[in-house]
């Protein structure tokens, strides 16, 4: 159901911005059919603070992850405008604007917006946006959990029996226990996606996904005072005075664009801002993946899972249910890797000797392409490996960023391409187990799509096929958080009236792209009990020998730090 578009223009254009790990990207899309016209990146220049706060500020403990605010305004500033101009649109045609966020990437700020990092606090690390990945909270998490289960937390079970170390609670519990100073500054806890659209609007507001998914928020409450003040006694009040907002629906007009952000971009002031989203979910609009048992999995440096259902279920080990969390009308199931692209990415800096770089140069490629055109020519379970796909914890199913990576079956004959297309295979492995875990918890799977920057590479999206024993389907769009962001925007312009008519007209996706082969899916399927059985000793064992690395890592990087600030005061 396609809507007429508005009468003073003979065209009209929404943009989406999706803000990723390391870079935000602008599109410019043509309202009446999904057409991309233009489109522009903008790396953030701090990247990942994980080392040290910037301006050689505070060094950091292991585990850490944080991000800067100005990054994600530049966005705006050059990206945007950069896009529109790309596309050769003209501006005025611009009817609206939506973004998305990486989740849960969240932030302690003032009652009027502004970032604590940007105050005299700024000093401090825990004054600074945590990242998605920022994984120093995990103490926090098990705490929170441990006590949910003691007490019977009825809104344990939508989170698959675990709140993860990347969400909304355990950070803020985290900030509160180590930096309480911070803590009583922090007038607003908030995720990025909803401090964007603040800085797009003027005014705060919350989304309906990220609250449920990342904020507790199920069945029209936050968790009790009761509970929060039982983990610590300064946390009662947490929920109430740090989170509580009127939720947006996802597609709905959050706000207008104001006239510093339109200044900002280069676009109208006055035109419709779309509720924030998250980078997964609001993908699922692009490539269509919005009807009951499409998962979408965004494979980028790491995936996310998301998958509609009819009904509510109790899924153990999973992210999270919310009812429209993805679409208005489903219930909104999640899951994902901490690492997938990532885990690529560290062998491609470890594990490729000078000679590959030197062939892979000669040959035009890059060592992604190198590695992959070798490791292509083996027969499934040539390499003799298995792996682990943890290299930065788990977060579905065991929902435990202590665990760490493992590779099994190494010799002196293992090739840096055996290793690599091991750790392809693991991914795909971690996928398997999480669309297990959703079929045995009653969400049936019928087709599984791609899109993200991983879908480029075939023999990974072959290897899914075989492991999954599904065809895969590719989202058409290069860049679906951005595209479905601008469909989000298309709605809440009114150009559309709900996300599922936008969606049909705007996405795009090719089916069954990729089928499996039986023949290699019956020995990935011996495979993939090695890979079980790993899984289950380092991960549901009781020997919890990851655990006990860890421990005996963070000890010793904390005597090195405290040596290290010994010597800058002598």
């Amino acid at each position: 159901m396609t809507a007429t578009p508005p009468a003073r223009h003979p065209e009209s254009y929404v943009v989406g911005v999706d803000f990723g790990t390391l870079s935000g990207r602008a599109v410019v899309v043509r309202v009446r059919d999904g057409e991309e016209l233009g489109s522009a990146v903008h790396a953030y220049p701090h990247g990942v603070i994980d080392r040290a706060l910037p301006g050689g500020g505070a060094v950091l403990p292991p585990d850490w992850a944080l991000q800067h605010p100005e990054d994600w305004r530049e966005v705006l500033r050059t990206a945007v405008p950069a896009a529109v101009a790309a596309a050769g649109v003209d501006p005025a045609a611009v009817i609206g604007i939506a973004t998305d966020f990486t989740a849960c990437t969240v932030l302690p700020v003032r009652r009027d917006g502004t970032p604590l990092a940007e105050t005299g606090l700024g000093v401090r690390p825990h004054a600074w946006p945590k990242l998605w990945k920022h994984h120093a909270a995990q103490g926090q998490a098990d705490r929170i959990n441990h006590l949910a289960h003691q007490r019977s937390e009825k809104w344990l079970s939508r989170y698959g029996g675990r709140i993860s170390a990347e969400w909304q609670y355990a950070k803020a519990l985290q900030v509160l226990e180590e930096d309480p100073t911070v803590y009583a500054a922090t007038e607003r806890w908030i995720e990025a996606a909803d401090w964007i659209v603040w800085q797009l609007t003027g005014a705060e507001s919350r989304n309906t996904c990220t609250a449920g998914y990342k904020g507790i928020h199920q069945d029209g409450h936050y968790p009790g005072e009761d509970y929060l003040g039982a983990l610590h006694p300064g946390f009662a009040d947490f929920a109430r005075t740090r989170l509580e907002h009127p939720l947006s629906p996802l597609g709905s007009r959050a706000g207008s664009l104001t006239a510093e952000a339109a200044a900002w971009t280069g676009l109208p002031e006055g035109i419709a801002v779309a509720a924030g989203n998250v980078d997964a979910h609001v993908a699922a609009a692009a490539a269509q993946a919005v009807d009951n048992g499409r998962l979408l999995a965004v494979m980028g440096t790491s995936t996310c899972h998301v998958v509609n259902a009819a009904t509510l279920a109790d899924v153990p080990g999973i992210c999270g249910v919310v009812d429209g969390g993805i679409v208005e009308g489903a219930f909104g199931y999640e899951a994902g890797q901490s690492a997938v692209g990532d885990i690529f990415a560290w062998w491609l800096g470890q594990g490729v000797p000078e000679e590959y770089r030197a062939e892979a140069d000669a040959n035009g490629e890059d060592l992604h392409q190198l590695l992959s055109r070798k490791a292509a020519g083996q027969p499934v379970g040539g390499h003799g490996l298995v792996a682990l796909d943890w290299m930065n914890g788990n977060r579905s199913t065991l929902v435990d960023h202590h665990l760490s990576g493992v590779v099994v079956g190494l010799t002196l004959a293992t090739r840096p391409e055996d290793v690599y297309r091991a750790l392809l295979e693991a991914t795909a492995f971690g996928t398997r187990a999480v669309v297990e875990a959703l079929e045995r918890g009653g969400v049936p799977v019928h087709e599984y799509v791609v899109t993200g920057g991983l879908k480029k590479n075939a023999l990974l999206m072959q290897i899914h096929a075989d492991v999954l024993r599904r065809p895969v389907s590719l989202a058409v769009s290069s860049q679906g958080p951005a595209l479905g962001s601008a469909i989000h925007a298309a709605v809440a312009a009114g150009a559309y009236p709900d996300v599922r008519a936008a969606a049909s007209a705007m996405g795009r996706v090719d089916r069954a792209v990729y089928r499996p082969d039986p023949a290699r899916a019956d020995v990935y399927d011996a495979l993939y009990a090695e890979y079980r059985a790993l899984h289950d000793h380092f991960g549901t064992g009781p020997d919890k020998q990851m655990h006990r690395l860890r421990a005996i890592r963070d000890r010793a990087l904390a005597g090195r730090s405290a040596r290290t600030a010994n010597d800058s005061e002598v």
